[in-house]
Protein backbone atom coordinates (compact mmCIF):
# COMPACT_ATOMS: atom_id res chain seq x y z
CA UNK A 1 0.00 0.00 0.00
CA UNK A 2 2.46 2.68 0.93
CA UNK A 3 4.88 1.92 -2.16
CA UNK A 4 1.32 2.29 -4.41
CA UNK A 5 0.64 5.67 -2.47
CA UNK A 6 4.83 6.38 -3.59
CA UNK A 7 3.54 5.83 -7.24
CA UNK A 8 0.86 7.86 -7.62
CA UNK A 9 2.34 10.60 -5.32
CA UNK A 10 5.02 10.72 -8.46
CA UNK A 11 2.30 11.00 -11.42
CA UNK A 12 2.44 14.58 -13.25
CA UNK A 13 -0.49 16.71 -11.84
CA UNK A 14 -2.76 16.88 -14.58
CA UNK A 15 -2.86 12.60 -13.96
CA UNK A 16 -3.85 13.11 -10.70
CA UNK A 17 -6.45 15.60 -11.04
CA UNK A 18 -8.35 12.99 -13.41
CA UNK A 19 -7.63 10.58 -11.24
CA UNK A 20 -9.57 11.99 -8.99
CA UNK A 21 -13.04 12.48 -11.04
CA UNK A 22 -12.04 9.00 -11.94
CA UNK A 23 -12.16 7.91 -8.63
CA UNK A 24 -15.23 9.82 -7.50
CA UNK A 25 -17.38 8.49 -10.68
CA UNK A 26 -16.19 4.60 -10.18
CA UNK A 27 -16.80 5.34 -5.92
CA UNK A 28 -20.03 6.50 -6.96
CA UNK A 29 -21.42 4.09 -9.45
CA UNK A 30 -20.56 1.17 -6.91
CA UNK A 31 -21.72 2.85 -4.07
CA UNK A 32 -25.35 3.03 -5.93
CA UNK A 33 -25.48 -0.70 -6.76
CA UNK A 34 -24.85 -1.49 -2.98
CA UNK A 35 -27.20 1.15 -1.60
CA UNK A 36 -30.37 1.22 -4.32
CA UNK A 37 -32.20 -2.33 -2.59
CA UNK A 38 -31.83 -0.68 0.81
CA UNK A 39 -33.62 2.72 -0.67
CA UNK A 40 -35.73 0.74 -2.87
CA UNK A 41 -37.24 -0.66 0.65
CA UNK A 42 -36.53 2.38 2.71
CA UNK A 43 -36.67 5.91 0.44
CA UNK A 44 -39.12 5.73 -1.95
CA UNK A 45 -40.54 8.60 -3.61
CA UNK A 46 -43.93 8.08 -4.54
CA UNK A 47 -45.64 10.60 -7.68
CA UNK A 48 -46.94 13.62 -5.35
CA UNK A 49 -48.31 17.16 -6.88
CA UNK A 50 -44.56 18.17 -7.76
CA UNK A 51 -43.37 14.95 -9.26
CA UNK A 52 -42.43 14.45 -12.94
CA UNK A 53 -42.40 10.24 -12.74
CA UNK A 54 -45.23 8.35 -12.85
CA UNK A 55 -43.99 4.96 -10.63
CA UNK A 56 -42.71 4.91 -7.25
CA UNK A 57 -39.00 5.17 -7.38
CA UNK A 58 -36.03 5.09 -4.68
CA UNK A 59 -34.07 8.42 -3.54
CA UNK A 60 -30.98 8.77 -1.83
CA UNK A 61 -28.67 8.54 -4.94
CA UNK A 62 -27.06 11.43 -2.67
CA UNK A 63 -25.58 9.03 -0.23
CA UNK A 64 -23.52 7.67 -2.96
CA UNK A 65 -22.55 11.33 -4.28
CA UNK A 66 -21.71 12.88 -1.56
CA UNK A 67 -20.02 9.74 -0.08
CA UNK A 68 -17.21 9.07 -3.66
CA UNK A 69 -17.03 13.45 -2.55
CA UNK A 70 -15.68 12.62 0.79
CA UNK A 71 -13.38 9.62 -0.14
CA UNK A 72 -12.10 10.91 -3.07
CA UNK A 73 -11.08 13.93 -1.31
CA UNK A 74 -9.59 12.17 1.49
CA UNK A 75 -7.47 10.40 -1.31
CA UNK A 76 -6.22 13.41 -2.55
CA UNK A 77 -5.66 14.83 0.98
CA UNK A 78 -3.03 11.48 1.22
CA UNK A 79 -1.99 12.37 -2.68
CA UNK A 80 -1.14 15.93 -2.92
CA UNK A 81 -1.42 17.41 0.18
CA UNK A 82 0.84 20.57 -1.07
CA UNK A 83 -2.42 21.67 -3.47
CA UNK A 84 -4.89 21.87 -0.99
CA UNK A 85 -4.44 25.71 0.52
CA UNK A 86 -6.46 25.23 3.70
CA UNK A 87 -6.91 22.06 4.89
CA UNK A 88 -8.87 22.79 7.94
CA UNK A 89 -11.03 25.21 5.90
CA UNK A 90 -11.90 22.47 3.97
CA UNK A 91 -12.75 19.56 7.04
CA UNK A 92 -15.35 22.14 8.33
CA UNK A 93 -17.11 23.09 5.01
CA UNK A 94 -17.23 19.33 4.40
CA UNK A 95 -18.35 19.33 8.00
CA UNK A 96 -21.23 21.72 7.11
CA UNK A 97 -21.99 19.27 4.40
CA UNK A 98 -22.45 16.20 5.51
CA UNK A 99 -24.50 17.75 8.28
CA UNK A 100 -26.85 19.09 6.12
CA UNK A 101 -26.90 15.48 3.91
CA UNK A 102 -27.98 13.93 7.17
CA UNK A 103 -30.54 16.56 6.88
CA UNK A 104 -31.69 15.82 3.63
CA UNK A 105 -31.70 11.91 4.53
CA UNK A 106 -34.20 12.32 7.50
CA UNK A 107 -36.07 14.65 5.14
CA UNK A 108 -36.35 12.06 2.29
CA UNK A 109 -37.17 9.19 4.75
CA UNK A 110 -39.75 10.93 6.34
CA UNK A 111 -40.58 14.81 5.46
CA UNK A 112 -39.43 17.23 8.08
CA UNK A 113 -41.39 20.73 8.76
CA UNK A 114 -40.00 23.73 6.88
CA UNK A 115 -39.21 25.72 9.66
CA UNK A 116 -36.68 23.17 11.40
CA UNK A 117 -35.07 22.27 8.06
CA UNK A 118 -34.47 26.22 7.08
CA UNK A 119 -33.00 26.37 10.72
CA UNK A 120 -30.38 23.31 10.06
CA UNK A 121 -30.03 24.64 6.51
CA UNK A 122 -28.76 28.60 7.75
CA UNK A 123 -26.81 26.47 10.56
CA UNK A 124 -24.53 24.95 8.27
CA UNK A 125 -24.39 28.13 5.95
CA UNK A 126 -23.33 30.09 8.78
CA UNK A 127 -20.60 27.37 9.36
CA UNK A 128 -19.24 27.81 5.46
CA UNK A 129 -19.37 31.38 5.67
CA UNK A 130 -17.38 31.13 8.54
CA UNK A 131 -14.65 29.16 7.00
CA UNK A 132 -14.21 32.24 4.73
CA UNK A 133 -11.20 34.68 4.72
CA UNK A 134 -12.08 37.95 7.11
CA UNK A 135 -10.34 40.11 3.91
CA UNK A 136 -12.66 38.41 1.02
CA UNK A 137 -15.03 41.05 0.12
CA UNK A 138 -17.34 40.28 -3.25
CA UNK A 139 -18.36 44.47 -3.15
CA UNK A 140 -16.54 46.30 -1.17
CA UNK A 141 -18.87 49.27 -1.55
CA UNK A 142 -21.05 47.68 1.36
CA UNK A 143 -19.57 47.26 4.87
CA UNK A 144 -18.73 43.96 5.57
CA UNK A 145 -21.31 42.80 8.11
CA UNK A 146 -24.41 43.57 5.44
CA UNK A 147 -22.22 41.49 2.73
CA UNK A 148 -21.94 38.49 5.05
CA UNK A 149 -25.61 38.97 5.51
CA UNK A 150 -26.36 39.19 2.04
CA UNK A 151 -24.00 36.18 1.20
CA UNK A 152 -26.34 34.24 3.98
CA UNK A 153 -29.33 34.90 2.07
CA UNK A 154 -27.90 33.88 -1.25
CA UNK A 155 -26.17 30.75 -0.18
CA UNK A 156 -29.01 29.50 1.46
CA UNK A 157 -31.49 30.51 -1.24
CA UNK A 158 -28.94 28.85 -4.02
CA UNK A 159 -29.05 25.85 -1.66
CA UNK A 160 -32.73 25.58 -1.69
CA UNK A 161 -33.13 26.05 -4.97
CA UNK A 162 -30.85 23.40 -6.31
CA UNK A 163 -33.22 21.25 -4.49
CA UNK A 164 -36.24 22.72 -6.48
CA UNK A 165 -34.55 22.49 -9.97
CA UNK A 166 -33.78 18.40 -9.31
CA UNK A 167 -38.01 18.02 -10.63
CA UNK A 168 -36.93 15.92 -13.77
CA UNK A 169 -34.44 13.18 -14.75
CA UNK A 170 -31.25 14.31 -15.62
CA UNK A 171 -31.75 18.10 -14.62
CA UNK A 172 -29.09 17.91 -12.15
CA UNK A 173 -26.63 16.39 -14.15
CA UNK A 174 -26.84 19.01 -16.94
CA UNK A 175 -26.63 21.72 -14.10
CA UNK A 176 -23.84 20.19 -12.37
CA UNK A 177 -21.54 18.90 -15.15
CA UNK A 178 -20.64 21.69 -16.94
CA UNK A 179 -20.51 24.10 -13.89
CA UNK A 180 -18.44 21.81 -11.84
CA UNK A 181 -16.28 21.08 -15.07
CA UNK A 182 -16.05 25.10 -15.95
CA UNK A 183 -14.99 25.52 -11.58
CA UNK A 184 -12.15 23.02 -12.34
CA UNK A 185 -11.18 24.20 -15.19
CA UNK A 186 -11.23 28.03 -12.90
CA UNK A 187 -9.16 26.18 -10.71
CA UNK A 188 -6.34 24.98 -13.53
CA UNK A 189 -6.64 28.66 -14.11
CA UNK A 190 -5.30 30.24 -10.64
CA UNK A 191 -8.56 31.68 -9.84
CA UNK A 192 -9.61 28.90 -7.08
CA UNK A 193 -7.67 27.98 -4.50
CA UNK A 194 -6.25 24.52 -4.91
CA UNK A 195 -8.95 23.20 -2.33
CA UNK A 196 -11.88 24.11 -4.46
CA UNK A 197 -10.83 22.72 -7.67
CA UNK A 198 -10.47 19.13 -5.88
CA UNK A 199 -13.67 19.53 -4.39
CA UNK A 200 -15.38 20.74 -8.19
CA UNK A 201 -13.05 17.74 -9.66
CA UNK A 202 -14.72 15.41 -6.80
CA UNK A 203 -18.09 16.78 -7.54
CA UNK A 204 -17.76 16.24 -11.62
CA UNK A 205 -16.84 12.61 -10.83
CA UNK A 206 -19.66 12.12 -8.52
CA UNK A 207 -22.34 13.39 -10.41
CA UNK A 208 -21.08 11.90 -13.69
CA UNK A 209 -20.99 8.10 -11.52
CA UNK A 210 -24.54 9.05 -10.56
CA UNK A 211 -25.71 9.81 -14.18
CA UNK A 212 -26.58 6.63 -15.64
CA UNK A 213 -28.85 5.78 -12.92
CA UNK A 214 -30.61 9.13 -13.32
CA UNK A 215 -30.98 9.14 -16.79
CA UNK A 216 -34.19 9.32 -18.49
CA UNK A 217 -36.60 6.87 -16.91
CA UNK A 218 -34.69 7.10 -13.77
CA UNK A 219 -34.10 4.09 -11.46
CA UNK A 220 -32.90 6.51 -8.82
CA UNK A 221 -33.30 10.01 -7.50
CA UNK A 222 -30.87 12.23 -5.99
CA UNK A 223 -32.92 13.31 -3.15
CA UNK A 224 -32.95 16.30 -0.70
CA UNK A 225 -29.31 13.98 0.17
CA UNK A 226 -27.85 14.97 -2.77
CA UNK A 227 -29.57 18.43 -4.02
CA UNK A 228 -28.85 20.18 -0.77
CA UNK A 229 -24.93 19.34 0.06
CA UNK A 230 -24.55 19.82 -3.55
CA UNK A 231 -25.92 23.54 -3.69
CA UNK A 232 -23.72 24.08 -0.49
CA UNK A 233 -21.31 23.34 -2.19
CA UNK A 234 -21.36 25.00 -5.58
CA UNK A 235 -22.44 28.11 -3.88
CA UNK A 236 -19.22 27.53 -1.78
CA UNK A 237 -17.08 27.38 -4.54
CA UNK A 238 -18.97 30.67 -6.26
CA UNK A 239 -18.52 32.87 -3.41
CA UNK A 240 -14.51 31.71 -3.79
CA UNK A 241 -14.32 32.42 -7.63
CA UNK A 242 -16.87 36.16 -7.02
CA UNK A 243 -14.45 37.07 -3.67
CA UNK A 244 -11.31 36.31 -6.31
CA UNK A 245 -12.37 39.35 -8.22
CA UNK A 246 -14.38 37.20 -10.52
CA UNK A 247 -17.97 38.52 -9.49
CA UNK A 248 -19.20 37.97 -13.45
CA UNK A 249 -18.05 34.47 -13.79
CA UNK A 250 -19.57 33.29 -10.52
CA UNK A 251 -23.14 35.09 -11.79
CA UNK A 252 -22.72 33.19 -15.04
CA UNK A 253 -22.07 29.70 -14.24
CA UNK A 254 -25.44 29.22 -12.02
CA UNK A 255 -27.44 32.05 -14.43
CA UNK A 256 -30.30 29.53 -15.55
CA UNK A 257 -30.99 27.82 -12.55
CA UNK A 258 -31.18 30.98 -10.47
CA UNK A 259 -33.45 32.69 -13.08
CA UNK A 260 -35.61 29.98 -13.26
CA UNK A 261 -36.42 29.54 -10.06
CA UNK A 262 -36.50 32.94 -8.45
CA UNK A 263 -38.54 34.18 -11.42
CA UNK A 264 -40.82 31.31 -10.36
CA UNK A 265 -41.15 32.13 -6.67
CA UNK A 266 -41.59 35.98 -7.43
CA UNK A 267 -44.24 35.21 -9.81
CA UNK A 268 -45.84 32.85 -7.07
CA UNK A 269 -45.71 35.72 -4.54
CA UNK A 270 -47.22 37.68 -6.54
CA UNK A 271 -49.77 35.17 -7.62
CA UNK A 272 -50.19 34.91 -4.13
CA UNK A 273 -50.33 31.01 -4.09
CA UNK A 274 -48.29 29.38 -1.45
CA UNK A 275 -44.61 29.20 -2.02
CA UNK A 276 -43.81 26.22 0.28
CA UNK A 277 -45.87 23.78 -1.03
CA UNK A 278 -45.28 21.72 -3.55
CA UNK A 279 -46.08 22.69 -7.55
CA UNK A 280 -45.12 22.40 -11.43
CA UNK A 281 -44.60 25.94 -12.22
CA UNK A 282 -40.90 25.83 -12.66
CA UNK A 283 -40.26 26.97 -16.37
CA UNK A 284 -38.77 23.38 -16.82
CA UNK A 285 -41.95 21.50 -15.24
CA UNK A 286 -43.92 23.74 -17.62
CA UNK A 287 -42.27 22.64 -20.43
CA UNK A 288 -43.13 18.79 -20.11
CA UNK A 289 -46.57 20.38 -19.94
CA UNK A 290 -45.75 21.83 -22.97
CA UNK A 291 -44.83 19.21 -24.95
CA UNK A 292 -41.36 18.98 -24.65
CA UNK A 293 -39.64 15.60 -23.75
CA UNK A 294 -36.89 15.42 -21.27
CA UNK A 295 -34.37 14.55 -23.57
CA UNK A 296 -35.19 17.94 -24.93
CA UNK A 297 -35.43 19.86 -21.94
CA UNK A 298 -32.18 18.80 -20.27
CA UNK A 299 -30.50 18.74 -23.46
CA UNK A 300 -31.30 22.44 -24.25
CA UNK A 301 -30.05 23.18 -20.29
CA UNK A 302 -27.40 21.29 -20.74
CA UNK A 303 -25.62 23.27 -23.81
CA UNK A 304 -27.19 26.84 -22.38
CA UNK A 305 -24.80 26.14 -19.32
CA UNK A 306 -21.80 24.81 -21.36
CA UNK A 307 -22.13 28.01 -22.89
CA UNK A 308 -22.77 30.27 -20.21
CA UNK A 309 -19.19 28.09 -18.78
CA UNK A 310 -17.56 29.30 -21.70
CA UNK A 311 -18.35 33.00 -21.29
CA UNK A 312 -17.35 32.59 -17.54
CA UNK A 313 -14.42 31.52 -18.42
CA UNK A 314 -13.68 33.95 -21.16
CA UNK A 315 -14.33 36.88 -18.32
CA UNK A 316 -10.83 35.02 -16.82
CA UNK A 317 -8.79 35.60 -19.72
CA UNK A 318 -8.76 39.17 -19.84
CA UNK A 319 -9.50 42.41 -17.84
CA UNK A 320 -11.38 44.13 -20.23
CA UNK A 321 -14.92 45.71 -18.58
CA UNK A 322 -16.43 45.66 -22.46
CA UNK A 323 -15.71 41.68 -22.97
CA UNK A 324 -17.44 41.32 -19.25
CA UNK A 325 -20.22 43.02 -19.58
CA UNK A 326 -20.58 41.96 -23.12
CA UNK A 327 -20.59 38.00 -21.66
CA UNK A 328 -22.83 38.94 -19.05
CA UNK A 329 -25.04 40.03 -21.42
CA UNK A 330 -25.27 37.46 -23.88
CA UNK A 331 -25.46 35.29 -21.05
CA UNK A 332 -29.02 36.88 -19.76
CA UNK A 333 -30.19 36.72 -23.35
CA UNK A 334 -29.51 32.99 -23.30
CA UNK A 335 -31.18 32.31 -20.60
CA UNK A 336 -34.29 34.66 -21.23
CA UNK A 337 -34.42 32.63 -24.52
CA UNK A 338 -34.57 29.32 -23.43
CA UNK A 339 -36.80 30.30 -20.10
CA UNK A 340 -39.65 31.61 -22.99
CA UNK A 341 -38.80 28.82 -25.07
CA UNK A 342 -40.11 26.80 -22.28
CA UNK A 343 -42.16 28.93 -20.60
CA UNK A 344 -44.46 29.14 -24.55
CA UNK A 345 -43.92 25.35 -25.06
CA UNK A 346 -43.81 23.42 -28.17
CA UNK A 347 -45.16 25.27 -31.48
Amino acid sequence: MVSMIATLAAWPMASKLVLIAAAAAIITAVLVIGLRPVLMRYALARPNARSSHREPTPQGGGIAVIGAITIALAGAAVLMPDILSDALRLAVVFAATLGLAVVGTTDDVRPMEAVPRLLLQTVAVLVVIATLPAELRIISALPWWIERALMLLAILWFVNLVNFMDGIDWMTVAEVVPVSAALAAIGVMGALPGDGMIVALALLGGIIGFAPFNRPVARLFLGDVGSLPIGLLIAWLLVLVAGGGHLIAAILLPLYYVADATITLLRRLVAGEPVMQAHRTHFYQRATDGGFTVYEIVGRVFAANVVLALLALSTLVTASRLVHLGALAAGCAIVAALLWTFHRGKR
